[in-house]
């Protein structure tokens, strides 16, 4: 899964980027610190793993990564050039979903590139250039549309779509916002659109604002708002909290995570509502030679899940091993979970549960 990190110049990107990275992406008070984009792979959390390791004590483990992109920051006019124009747009054409980080908090010694902290124009001023750029894309389709149209009327509904879907992008609409069928979000997916992509709005807080609660900052209810609108999901986050959190040694960090009241750092509450944005789970494999996590699609069955390790694994299914993480630790052992028949022998037709340990049986 490949994340990018958008917004304007100077509202925390690069700052939540090395802390959840550690990658050491520049920061500094001044717009398109980041020239080139900041690439950063993080292990995504996962307690089952962790507990598998502690039972097999295995020779490798590998839990499931994600990759971070940080994006320069964009401003107005960049669709046409301006700042560092379309190199960045094409850059988050490549990513899998958009997290992109709003500023809500005051602060005059860090200069906003607009003068003035106003998330609903910040959202905006991104959102207007996203568009700007999609007409373009969709346009060329359109033209293709039309052309295929002259020979085969079946394309009539396919150009039909695409004029309703540029409608929507000219009155300043994302592509996400178009209601679609089965077919319709299909079509929609084969154009590389950027407004079509999950996002994710990082409303980026200050210290104190996070400690104290949310519900009375009135910039994060405009971010709230504009998620509404945008089909999309809105995390709260305190970029420099995380930075001081990415510093800490694991059981300081704990004790520092409760002393705020929280369970989890930004980091896993950001990958969390990640997996659910794409429709995520992930499944187990477990052994004394690793212990490993997979990321697939809900609703994957048990060929092509196997085909995540190996296109044989694919080709030669004969069936899946499968038992359920909380089946197998109440047992404390896979021999208890087998000799309890817990452990079930799946078909092809098998749908995948997040969670599950597997063992695939293929012959090729």
């Amino acid at each position: 899964m490949k994340l990018g990190i958008v917004g304007l110049p100077n509202v925390g990107k690069s700052t939540l980027f090395n802390a959840i990275t550690n990658a050491g992406a520049q920061s500094a008070n001044y717009p398109f610190c980041t020239i080139e984009p900041n690439v950063g792979m993080v292990a995504v959390p996962d307690k089952r793993l962790e507990k598998l390791r502690d039972m097999y004590e295995p020779n490798k483990f590998t839990p499931a990564t994600i990759e971070f992109v940080d994006i320069a920051g964009l401003v107005r006019g960049a669709s046409k050039g301006e700042g560092l124009g379309n190199k960045f747009l094409s850059n988050i054409r490549e990513v899998d979903a958009v997290v992109h980080v709003v500023r809500c908090f005051e602060d005059g010694d860090i200069v906003h590139v607009e003068g003035s902290i106003d998330p609903q124009r910040d959202i905006e001023t991104i959102d207007l250039e996203l568009i700007l750029s999609d007409l373009e894309v969709l346009d060329r389709r359109l033209d293709k549309t039309r052309k295929l149209l002259k020979a085969d009327k079946k394309y009539q509904g396919e150009l039909d779509f695409f004029e309703r879907v540029r409608a929507a992008l000219e009155s300043g609409q994302s592509a996400r916002s178009v209601e679609c069928d089965e077919e319709e979000a299909e079509l929609l997916s084969s154009v590389s659109l950027l407004t079509n992509k999950p996002i994710i709005f990082a409303a980026n807080l200050s210290e104190e604002d996070f400690k104290s609660g949310v519900e009375g900052n009135r910039f994060f209810r405009a971010v709230q708002e504009a998620a509404e609108r945008e089909h999309a999901a809105v995390l709260p986050i305190c970029a420099q909290t995380e930075a001081e959190i990415s510093e800490l040694a694991p059981e300081e960090k704990e004790l520092f995570l409760a002393d705020m009241g929280l369970t989890e750092s930004g980091l896993d509450r950001l990958i969390t509502a990640c997996y659910s944005l794409l429709g995520l789970i992930s499944f187990l494999t477990a052994g004394k030679d690793e212990c490993r996590a997979w990321t697939i699609k809900k609703g994957t069955r048990a060929p092509q899940a196997a085909g995540r390790i190996h296109t044989d694994f694919e080709r030669g299914f004969i069936r899946a091993e499968v038992i359920g993480f909380d089946e197998l630790m109440e047992c404390g052992t896979m021999a208890a979970a087998k000799d309890k028949g817990l452990l079930r022998s799946e078909g092809k037709e098998y749908v995948m549960r997040d969670g599950d340990i597997v063992l695939f049986r293929f012959n090729v």
